[in-house]
């Protein structure tokens, strides 16, 4: 893994994203934070923190669609850009900004939004 520094933001090396199979997350450190990763359907990725704040689920494991992860614990669901739990008002989760690389490399802030 490198870093990459990009003006002001610091954007980290997670892998490749043939890692993640599509419709599903992985977890990563990323700056001692813990961060889930999802290869979404059009070849995109997202990232949030990995830990669901509402009973620390592994948010990596969860269902994904183009949108939003579920908790695969008790269902609560992020959005996958904001953060924000959208089903039942709990604390959101910090999400991150994503990328891939023209090579297929994934790099995740090292700050979330």
């Amino acid at each position: 893994m490198s870093d990459l520094r990009v003006g002001r933001c610091e954007r980290v090396e997670i892998g490749n994203v043939r890692d993640i199979p599509v419709g599903e997350g992985r977890a990563y450190a990323v700056a001692e934070e813990q961060v889930a990763v999802f290869h979404l359907r059009d070849g995109s990725v997202r990232a949030v923190g990995a830990i669901c704040p509402h009973r620390g689920g592994p948010l990596a494991d969860g269902l994904i669609d183009d949108a939003v992860v579920v908790c695969p614990l008790h269902g609560y669901t992020y959005d996958l850009i904001t953060g924000t739990e959208t089903a039942n008002d709990g604390a959101a989760v910090c999400a991150y900004d994503a990328q891939v690389d023209a090579d297929g490399t994934v790099r995740v802030s090292a700050r979330g939004r």
